[in-house]
């Protein structure tokens, strides 16, 4: 589909925090790798609607998390689960464009820089907003995520009514590789870089429900509701009626580099 990629899509946040189980559950490995000490000031780079948040700060009782995302929605959710929090604060920003007042300790991030197109940008936003010696720690879909959904796309997205709504199809997301993504990081400030893919598989106990709010996102903001129910029923029937999904996740180390070079 045709859409400005470089602006998020304002997610239906309520859906997304009731059905984005997998994705919780996955983070926890993720945040192992901050090696918290508890008193830290960590970004959330996409916090979404504030589940992982709720996870990061349990392991910083003495430290603060900033909860950032380009979804104003997904911001009002976060606050309204966790603004109570003197330890967390959350604003609407792009990540590729972030501005905070100072630097932090560490930048983290769950299954969100697949929808940034620039990640040239986007890592240089962050190693801005990171301290000398930060780190950088995150996982998204890499190459081969969802091939199935991306196929699926590719048919339906052609096809009358919706390529007369979307215009020219194009992939929602920038799935990347572990080769490129490593080069991106130290060309952004970064050193000591080491990024791999993981074969992940996710059965949701709501597969429609999950579809809509993980995948559909951009079509969501495009589509009426009886426009937006005849496209999921569409895509779900090209896909044989999936009751799981294959993921490939991109994870991603790396320490923020002395100066500015």
């Amino acid at each position: 589909m045709s859409q400005d990629r470089s602006r998020p899509a304002d997610w239906e946040a309520e859906k997304y925090s009731r059905v984005a189980t997998p994705q919780r559950d996955w983070s926890g490995a993720v945040i192992d790798r901050l090696e918290l000490k508890g008193d830290e000031t960590v970004v959330d780079a996409g916090c979404g609607s504030g589940n992982v948040t709720e996870d990061l700060l349990e392991r910083l009782p003495d430290g603060r998390v900033i909860g950032v995302d380009g979804s104003r929605k997904m911001v009002e959710e976060a606050n309204r689960r966790l603004g109570d929090d003197p330890r967390a604060a959350f604003v609407c920003q792009d990540l590729a464009g972030l501005e905070l007042d100072g630097q932090v300790d560490h930048v983290f991030s769950n299954a969100t820089f697949h929808w940034i197109a620039d990640h040239d940008r986007l890592f240089r936003s962050l190693a801005g907003v990171t301290r000398p010696g930060g780190r950088l720690v995150a996982q998204c879909g890499g190459r081969g995520n969802v091939a199935d959904v991306v196929s699926a796309l590719a048919v339906i997205n052609r096809e009358q009514p919706f390529a007369g709504i979307f215009g020219e199809h194009v992939d929602p997301w920038n799935f990347a590789g572990p080769e490129e993504t490593e080069m991106r990081l130290l060309q952004a400030g970064y050193e000591d870089a080491e990024c791999w893919l993981e074969d992940r598989v996710a059965r949701p106990e709501d597969p429609r429900g999950f579809f809509e709010a993980s995948f559909l996102a951009p079509a969501r903001e495009v589509l009426n509701d009886e426009q937006f129910t005849n496209y999921t029923d569409r895509l779900l029937a090209e896909m044989g009626q999936p009751t799981r999904f294959n993921y490939v996740r991109l994870n991603i180390t790396a320490t923020r580099r002395n100066g500015n070079e």
